[in-house]
């Protein structure tokens, strides 16, 4: 893993289950990517009694999902995700700039031998990660790894999680410059996850154009 400057790789929350600030309390399961953004936006302007109830829950009925999706697709992003067990929250997530907005959680539980983890999407994928259990919440240093090391098994494209999406896309004909942006990684518990992939999808970027711009060159006339 790649570490960058002025990130605490270090960093461990002191739990899953203490929230920094009441907006975190209220984000803390909320499923869909824009009702996140949805509620962050109106907490800020100071009005979030104008939101309907609705837009509050954690999971939305089957009625309210409707309705969302009728604004538009990118609606829809997070909302069929499955069900939190007892006692699970979402610690991190990955957001996609698919036609859906498409998310991947990645949630814990508390359990006998300590914390449980566990990655699910909204197509029932199987995935598999490095770390399944810890006594303690992960390291800044160790979230990243569950992303870079983790997999899933219909996504053959190399990179892990983080940049297994990125290159399936680019495997299907689109530049890299217009994929800088298409995944998001973050996470209430740990501030600093996306500001480290933002340096990774940078480099990314940086490194797959200079290898597309020099196989010309390395193949040329002869």
């Amino acid at each position: 893993m790649k570490k960058y400057a002025r990130i605490r790789y270090g960093f461990r929350p002191q739990s899953y289950w203490e929230d920094a600030d009441p907006l975190s309390a209220i984000l803390r399961n909320v499923t869909g990517e824009n009702r996140r953004r949805m509620i962050t936006d109106y907490w800020n302007a100071g009005r979030l009694e104008e939101l309907d109830g609705a837009l509050l829950k954690d999971e939305p009925d089957e009625e309210s999902k409707l309705r969302l999706g009728r604004i538009h697709p990118s609606f829809m992003g997070g909302e069929y995700l499955p069900h939190y067990l007892v006692g699970e929250v979402e610690i991190a997530r990955i957001c996609l700039q698919s036609t859906t907005s498409d998310v991947v959680s990645l949630r814990a539980r508390p359990s006998p031998d300590g914390i449980c983890y566990r990655v699910i999407d909204e197509y029932e994928g199987q995935f598999t990660l490095p770390i399944s259990t810890s006594l303690l919440p992960l390291t800044l240093a160790e979230l990243v790894r569950q992303f870079d090391d983790g997999s899933l098994h219909e996504l053959d494209w190399g990179g892990g999680l983080s940049l297994g999406y990125n290159n399936m896309n680019a495997d299907s004909g689109s530049d890299y410059e217009s994929l800088r942006h298409f995944t998001d990684i973050s996470s209430s518990f740990y501030r600093e996850l996306s500001f480290h992939y933002e340096h990774v999808f940078e480099d990314w970027v940086k490194e797959s154009c200079a290898e597309r711009d020099a196989e010309p060159a390395a193949g040329g006339d002869v």
